[in-house]
């Protein structure tokens, strides 16, 4: 019996493989990042591409913000070339951090996102931070 899942098989195991293994070097996810981030260098700077309203009102302790529409050769030149950047925005809902790795990328950046942004930091149980710089 065929339906939705099942019409179109499923790829092979090498295929599936080199795609899922490949999503990593895309993206990360909230867990990893918080355990990096409780580390002495956790090797990557993390960017909230948000509004500055929505910093403000709660983000990821140690995020620096960057919205993704700020995001220019000049402002990057803060940081050494190599750098790798790890891009945030609101969560699913929200193409923000997908916007931001494009430019960052663009810029010759080392980029990731952050799957399931500040939604996903709130899912994991992790506190945000509520002050401002």
């Amino acid at each position: 019996m065929s339906n939705a899942v099942t019409a179109v098989p499923a790829a092979g195991a090498a295929e599936a493989e080199a795609h899922f293994a490949a999503g990593f070097r895309f993206e990360t996810d909230c867990w990893d990042v918080h355990e990096a981030l409780g580390g002495v260098e956790p090797g990557f700077v993390l960017l909230d591409v948000r509004g500055p309203a929505l910093f403000a009102a709660g983000h990821v302790p140690g995020a620096v913000s960057l919205p993704h529409g700020k995001i220019t050769a000049s402002r990057m030149a803060e940081w050494p070339d190599g750098t790798l950047f790890v891009a945030y925005c609101a969560g699913p809902h929200c193409n923000g951090a997908a916007r931001a790795a494009l430019r960052l990328a663009r810029l010759g950046r080392p980029v990731k996102i952050m799957a399931g942004g500040i939604t996903g930091w709130i899912d994991e149980g992790f506190l945000l931070d509520l002050s401002t710089p």
